[in-house]
């Protein structure tokens, strides 16, 4: 390069940091000028050889992050000042420790996030992926202006994309779409969502991309038109009752006009709500509602409002804090349109997301409003256990779910995902109210736990101090929140029959005159071919292992010949010692289940990703070969859930060791003052029994009655009846079995 265009770049450079300072959205004082000032110099420095790939100076995407960061986004100097520094540790040889010194912690802290994110090892497979976005959701609990600021670098990186490699192109962008677009909706940065959504579809299918782009600028000049139409009717009304306003039109976005022509099987032309004018009124806090719903019946004195399409979020609020009053009305020409109403500072929080949205929280911090979003994230983070491929789509699941807006017995609101079950709701108040919930009431009414609510719903959570989670609550609830509470519960209980099964091996074996030692544990685990001690002590506890199972072992090992040469063959690592306080259940899973009631179906494990016991699995229904079942991160998978959703069915192994059975008891005797209550006690006294149903009644001084309970297995039931059998006044008891 010649010394004059050196020169040029570097007033342009200059020129670039003048404009960051002038359209940062908060206000900066000296100290913050200072700062940025400062990491503006390093960054120059540090990438002074550096070009990118198009040939300019590589300075000015750290500046261009900063400026999506600093008006866009709406952080402070903390974050802008991070912007700038963001690529500097990964491409130089500055170190985090060079930026602490340098700087803060603060903005070191932030910038060791980004380079974290930047080192994930990149890769097309579907799971590698996921693995790369749960890590980055991870350097969350760091700082989650760290996400903010990478959101920034993938839409600059976006907006930069033409010099590269066809491949790289649209990998980047499907990743963008995939995984940067929800995450900005879910932050309430419509901008910025809407720009990386129709950037993603441009890569990822160009031919549609600008197809669309030149259908719109040829109807420009129409849809002007027909928006001036509209516009010219609504002003004269608004002017009459003095509103202080402005109307724009705004043209949808290339992606959401793409999902619609593709959800409802049009063409472009057939495509009627192409565009929505937004009316943003000027207002004082008190009057803010007043005046909205004002606008809205001017606006539905002159155009019919659709009533299945009016959406108040100024009463109740999204939770990215988004709020507005969208009309959808019947235009000329038949057409359907959508108004936006909304007031300034609503504009200013649609535009800006939370940046804006705790700026108007009375004297709340730059960014603290971050927190209640970093507190949702969190929770989803503390189930480590769950796979990557079902974390990334459980998270967006959250992310993109529709909210529901729902009541407690006080009238209080709250926000729920849809779909979200009664159960939900009481994990959602306290995950101590949700794991003791024994019924629910929605509007007055007793549900089952596994009611759906709808917007407008009264819940009310009836708790007992007795009540505990089984394994079927975790098909009860839809969210991340309530699954990993239940799951702690669950493997909580299991540990706790697993120290009462171990008191009552060690009785039974003291019978057959072996004590219990940690080669003998080792030995009973090979013996019932299990995985751990737990897996052993856990069916003892429950009554799966039964005392001649018990007896047998002590006969084999009498022989000390064949039980030496058994322990050789048997005994494999994964029982070593230190198993007997393992702290979770194995993966013992022998048995497949289909659909919510796990049905037991006959299937073929497919070939393509050979599915073992304890893998995540799916079942697939073909013509002619039944139920494959694939593993959920088959190569495949992808391809079959979004071409044939239909035929997907939901499977899971279990542990039939815990599968649980109705077994129906039928009593007879003598009405014995008392005789109810002894009978429920020691129903209810009998460890792992649930009543389902009981039905008692007396003639004449006989008593009947008929219990269904839940058992998981014959000895456990065969120990309930013979205490049964000891109440005084009882005659009989058999158990009822259907014809």
């Amino acid at each position: 390069m010649t010394d004059i265009d050196i020169e040029k770049e570097n007033k342009a450079i200059a020129q670039e940091y003048k404009e960051l300072l002038r359209i940062s959205y908060q206000t900066l004082s000296d100290e913050d000028k200072k700062l940025i000032r400062k990491a503006f110099d390093v960054s120059v420095e540090a990438h002074k050889e550096q070009r990118r790939k198009s040939g300019e100076a590589y300075i000015f995407h750290p500046i261009a992050v900063a400026k999506i960061v600093a008006s866009e986004i709406g952080l402070g100097a903390t974050s802008i000042a991070a912007a700038l520094l963001h690529d500097i540790v990964e491409d130089t040889p500055t170190t985090i420790q060079d930026i602490e010194r340098l700087f803060n912690p603060k903005v070191a802290q932030i910038v060791e996030g980004l380079t974290k994110i930047s080192l994930v090892q990149r890769d097309l497979n579907v799971s590698m992926q996921a693995e790369n976005f749960r890590k980055m959701i991870l350097t969350l609990n760091d700082d989650v202006r760290v996400i903010l600021i990478k959101l920034a670098d993938r839409l600059h990186n976006m907006q930069t994309m033409d010099s590269m490699q066809e491949d790289k192109q649209t990998k980047i962008a499907s990743e963008t779409l995939y995984i940067y677009a929800p995450l900005a909706h879910r932050l309430g940065l419509y901008n910025i969502k809407t720009k990386l959504e129709d950037l993603g579809l441009k890569y990822t299918e160009p031919e549609v991309y600008n197809d669309i782009v030149s259908k719109i600028k040829e109807t420009k000049e129409e849809q002007d038109a027909y928006i001036d139409d509209i516009t010219t009717v609504l002003k004269t009304a608004l002017d009459a009752e003095g509103i202080d306003y402005i109307i724009k039109g705004r043209p949808k976005s290339i992606y959401s006009i793409r999902k619609k022509m593709q959800a409802q099987n049009v063409s472009f032309d057939e495509v009627y709500d192409k565009f929505a004018l937004r009316i943003v009124y000027k207002s004082t806090p008190n009057e803010e509602k007043f005046i909205a719903w004002k606008i809205y019946s001017i606006v539905t004195d002159y155009y019919r409002p659709s009533p299945s399409r009016l959406r108040d979020w100024i009463s109740s609020p999204k939770s990215t804090g988004y709020e507005a009053l969208h009309i959808t009305v019947m235009g000329p020409k038949g057409r359907w349109v959508e108004v936006q109403v909304r007031s300034d500072r609503m504009d200013e929080i649609a535009e800006k997301g939370y940046a804006a949205h705790y700026k108007y929280k009375n004297g709340a911090t730059e960014e603290s409003g971050l927190d209640v979003w970093l507190n949702l994230l969190k929770e989803a983070l503390e189930n480590a256990e769950t796979n990557a491929v079902d974390f990334v789509e459980d998270f967006k699941m959250n992310l993109y779910s529709k909210e529901i807006f729902v009541f407690t017995p006080k009238g209080e609101i709250k926000s729920l995902p849809k779909g979200a079950t009664s159960l939900d709701f009481a994990f959602s108040i306290h995950s101590e109210i949700g794991i003791r919930t024994r019924g629910t009431r929605v509007n007055g009414k007793l549900v089952p736990l596994n009611f759906e609510l709808k917007s407008g719903d009264q819940i009310e959570v009836i708790t007992s101090q007795h009540q505990k989670p089984t394994i079927n609550w975790l098909d009860y609830v839809t969210t991340s929140r309530a699954k990993t509470k239940i799951k702690n519960v669950l493997n909580e209980n299991t540990k706790k029959i697993g120290e009462e099964g171990k008191e009552m091996l060690t009785r039974k074996l003291k019978h057959l005159k072996i004590t219990l030692s940690e080669s003998v544990v080792n030995e009973l685990v090979n013996f019932f071919k299990l995985k751990t001690s737990l897996d052993l002590f856990y069916r003892v506890g429950i009554g799966a292992i039964e005392n001649q199972q018990l007896k047998d072992f002590a006969a084999q090992k009498s022989n000390s010949f064949i039980n030496f040469f058994k322990n050789k063959m048997k005994r494999s690592p994964s029982t070593a010692d230190e198993d007997i306080h393992k702290p979770i259940i194995s993966s013992n899973y022998d048995m497949l289940v289909f659909g919510k009631e796990h049905d037991k179906l006959d299937y073929k494990l497919s070939p393509c990703c050979n599915p073992i016991p304890g893998d995540d699995v799916f079942g697939f229904v073909t013509i002619n070969e039944g139920i494959k079942v694939h593993k959920k991160d088959c190569p495949n998978a992808i391809g079959m859930q979004s071409n044939y959703a239909y035929r997907i069915m939901t499977a899971k192994w279990i542990d039939s060791s815990q599968e649980e059975f109705k077994a129906i008891i039928n009593i007879t005797g003598m009405d014995v003052l008392g005789l109810t209550n002894q009978l429920t006690k020691v129903i209810s006294n009998n460890m792992h029994v649930n009543i389902q149903s009981i039905s008692l009644s007396t003639d004449a001084g006989i008593f009947n009655g008929q219990v269904a309970v839940i058992v998981q297995n014959n000895t456990i039931l065969k120990k309930m009846i013979n205490n049964i059998k000891k109440i005084d006044g009882i005659d009989k008891v058999t158990r009822e079995y259907k014809t």
